[in-house]
């Protein structure tokens, strides 16, 4: 099965398991996406057509990464007239991995799997903001032990200043 989606004033055709780059979509690496903008579907059963959008149909996916695409290089020149100019340009894109295309009136499956996730991370936050004071006591005590310093050396005795001849 594939479907054709919108998002970002782009359209693209994706299938379950299929990862795209889009432009930068808000949220963080392990987020579950839903794309109602769902233009054409296809599979066993044909292709059905939205006049634009297929009503009810979504397509969900997991925002794995979000980060700065290859750098472009925008450059302007009049000639005869000493006029250039440089510029470097780098757009966010988001990386998605596409987990189910739902037909309109399907129930969600993936939704239901990704609840718990959502919960689970909740509950993983707190612990992990009370096991962060255990590794940083941790470390201050790898710090601590390392940080036991030899005794200063004594300074050298100085030399007795030259005498002065009359």
């Amino acid at each position: 099965m594939f479907a054709v989606i919108q998002t970002g004033g782009k359209q693209y055709r994706v299938a379950p398991g299929d990862e795209i780059l889009v432009e930068k979509l808000d949220g963080e690496a392990g987020d579950s996406l839903t794309f109602d903008q769902v233009l054409m579907m296809g599979g066993d059963k044909g292709v059905t057509v939205g006049a634009p959008l297929i009503d009810g149909a979504t397509v969900t996916g997991e925002l794995v990464e979000t980060n700065r695409g290859k750098k472009i290089i925008v450059f302007k020149k009049r000639r005869r007239q000493n006029y250039r100019r440089k510029a470097g340009h780098r757009q966010w894109q988001s990386l998605i991995r596409i987990s189910e295309i739902l037909e309109p009136g399907a129930k969600k499956t993936a939704a239901k799997k990704a609840e718990p996730k959502t919960d689970a991370k909740a509950d993983d936050k707190p612990a992990e903001k009370k096991a962060a004071p255990k590794k940083a006591a941790a470390k201050s005590d790898d710090t601590k032990a390392p940080a036991k310093k030899p005794a200063a050396k004594k300074a050298a005795p100085k030399k007795a200043a030259a005498k002065k001849e009359d």
